[in-house]
């Protein structure tokens, strides 16, 4: 058995090594003292407008492209099964998240429960399938924000908050009375409206999109209704682009702004990551931070598909890496290239 001495040694030797593989970043001309951008709409009352028309959306509910035009307000459910309360699942620093974000102090996460997309592998699924959670008012909210500053996470990382909106942004101005400073991070599966996007200009800092699919057909069979996600995913992460660019870190290499994407390797080129990569390479800066995920495990109903019914390979994956290369993306996460040299590695 390793001793708890021997382990403390091993994590830092190996968190240098991996902080040494991550790409030359795009600092911040501003430097730590960057303010978020919801103050700025804030002190201008943009804020309250923004959230006005954010809660009238919640009378014919569109906040997804699901578009169910339920009116939550008098008790009818849609697509995600949420009401007018959010429901909350957890709230904590938060270690697993990119470097950028957690630096030494975490990422503030809140976990929402329900989703608007339900992808059929999803591996939270007791959070967004069953909804597991508490029903929280935007006051609770407010304070959750407001304890992932106290304890010196360096941003609030909004998981999975497309169909609470309305609430987020409640809860938003009642922190920032409170005194909050610190970067919001809109965490998404990717499955959004350009009208919802368009609406957070100004007041996320950092996005932080899924990118799951490419071809339509996969996107329907995985998550069932959403045969246009690709297309959804595709002008959504294109604005947020457009709002707030590629992702900036301070001094400390926290990232302050820009956009973040996700995309997971999936068995039998499921999320057609060659296609992905080529439309990253042609829609967006070829420095935009990516994460090119291996972690893929069969979850929740993944077994009832045989394509996605096991693990990714080695060569999945390495040739997932090499295709984001050969388009010259030159942003990748450094846990993406550890697990790419590792997988190498194990060929010898």
């Amino acid at each position: 058995m390793i001793s708890r001495r021997s382990f403390i040694i091993q994590s830092i030797v190996l968190g240098s090594a991996m902080l040494a593989t991550l790409p030359t970043p795009r600092l911040s001309s501003a430097g730590h003292e960057k303010e978020p951008a919801y103050k700025k709409l804030d002190r201008a009352g943009i804020l309250a407008r923004r959230i006005e028309e954010a809660w009238q959306i919640l009378e014919d509910c569109r906040l997804c492209p699901r578009m169910c035009r339920v009116n939550r307000l008098e008790g009818e459910r849609g697509f995600c099964r949420t009401l007018e309360q959010a429901v909350v699942y957890s709230a904590s620093p938060h270690f697993g998240e990119e470097f950028p974000l957690v630096g030494q102090r975490g990422s503030g996460t809140i976990f929402f429960s329900n989703c608007s997309l339900r992808c059929v592998f999803c591996q939270n699924w007791p959070i967004a399938h069953e909804g597991r959670g508490q029903e929280a008012n935007c006051e609770h909210i407010a304070s959750l924000i407001i304890n992932m500053q106290r304890l010196g996470c360096h941003n609030v990382n909004l998981v999975t908050s497309t169909h609470i909106l309305p609430n987020i942004l409640k809860a938003l101005k009642i922190a920032i009375d409170k005194g909050l400073s610190i970067p919001l991070v809109y965490n998404t599966s990717g499955y959004e409206g350009l009208e919802l996007i368009k609406l957070l200009d100004g007041i996320i800092d950092i996005y932080m999109p899924d990118f799951k699919f490419m071809d339509p057909e996969m996107a329907d069979t995985y998550s069932p209704g959403a045969r246009d996600y690709p297309e959804r995913a595709s002008e959504s992460i294109i604005e947020m682009n457009r709002q707030v660019g590629v992702l900036e870190l301070d001094y400390r290499n926290i990232a302050r702004r820009g956009l973040l994407i996700r995309h997971l390797v999936m068995p039998n080129r499921v999320a057609g990551t060659k296609e992905f990569t080529a439309w990253v390479a042609e829609n967006l800066p070829h420095d935009t931070y990516l994460n090119i995920m291996p972690q893929y495990r069969v979850e929740h109903r993944a077994f009832e598909y045989p394509k996605i019914s096991r693990g990714i390979t080695r060569t999945e994956f390495l040739e997932a890496v090499g295709w984001a290369e050969e388009r010259g993306l030159t942003n990748l996460d450094a846990r993406s290239l550890r697990s790419r040299d590792t997988f190498l590695r194990s060929f010898r």
